[in-house]
């Protein structure tokens, strides 16, 4: 069962916004805002973690760790990436049970050969449209509360076309996947099409610089989109603004007139729960 459900959100009608976390600290400052659900990014995660491409080098072991902590921690539903699963048939069982036992919401699984590469880059290439049904329906089969969504990601638009990537996403949805994304689409043309073609709830990706258009959220709830996820804004807002402080301080020898804002060290111990923390020394210490 969900830590926090996604299913009652998306009954309400309009494009939710989940931006993406990539790691602790991007969890607690993305808690202090009203959002509707937290996307864990398999990209942002196994940079920040590993320091790696996302290339299908992460484990299932690697990934888990770090987002059942992300769940445990985030007030939000959390929609965490499941890469291709991380293996075959067996594999998909126990990623969708144990990403289930870690508090998430909703599991993506993409149609990607392994190893995969992250939806926006060239060279992708997907499997047989029946392999992936297969996938969909141990995933299904194996949850235990159907409050625990199961998305199922196409990147057959790349390599294939949009044609196949719609046939594909349909295929997937008689499968029983509760909400389809079929990735890069390349104009907004392309994403009305993919919004006309199902009732489905279906989720679009918004990458800065990335093959598809980015929308306002009323945009892309008139296309026919119920879930804009946004996974690259928050680590490439964080790495601009490192690389800026930390040009300014190799240059000056100092942080003092840094050209980037800076929380002061109090605001961040109030992020991360430190009042708690002098709470409690008060009382027990």
């Amino acid at each position: 069962m969900p830590r926090s459900p996604l299913r009652p959100l998306l009954a309400r009608g309009r494009c939710l916004v989940a931006p993406g976390v990539f790691d602790l600290i991007s969890t607690h400052v993305l808690n202090q805002h009203p959002v509707d659900a937290t996307y864990v990014t398999g990209f942002g995660l196994v940079a920040s973690s590993l320091g790696l491409p996302d290339a299908g080098l992460a484990t299932y072991t690697e990934m888990i760790e770090r987002i059942e902590r992300i769940a445990e921690f985030s007030r939000a539903p959390v929609i965490a990436d499941a890469d291709t699963g991380y293996g075959g048939l067996l594999n998909v069982r126990r990623t969708v049970r144990g990403y289930e036992k870690a508090g998430v919401a909703a599991i993506q699984l993409e149609d990607q050969e392994f190893p995969k590469k992250c939806g926006h880059t060239p060279g992708r290439r997907v499997i047989p449209m029946a392999d992936m049904v297969r996938k969909i329906e141990v995933a299904v089969d194996s949850r235990s509360s159907a409050d625990f969504l199961v998305i199922a990601r196409t990147d057959a638009r790349t390599s294939l076309g949009l044609d196949e990537a719609l046939r594909r996403a349909e295929a997937y949805a008689k499968a029983g996947a509760d909400i389809l994304f079929v990735e890069s689409p390349e104009s907004e043309a392309e994403m009305a099409r993919i919004g006309q073609s199902f009732d489905q709830p279906l989720m679009v990706n918004m990458v800065e610089g990335g093959k598809t258009p980015v929308l306002p959220r009323a945009r892309l709830a008139e296309l026919g989109f119920q879930i804009a996820i946004y996974p690259a804004a928050g680590f490439l807002a964080t790495a601009a603004t490192l690389d800026a402080m930390y040009r300014h301080v190799a240059a000056t020898g100092s942080s003092l007139g840094a050209p980037v804002p800076v929380f002061d060290f109090t605001q961040m111990t109030e992020i991360l729960g430190f009042p708690d923390v002098h709470a409690f020394e008060r009382r027990w210490a």
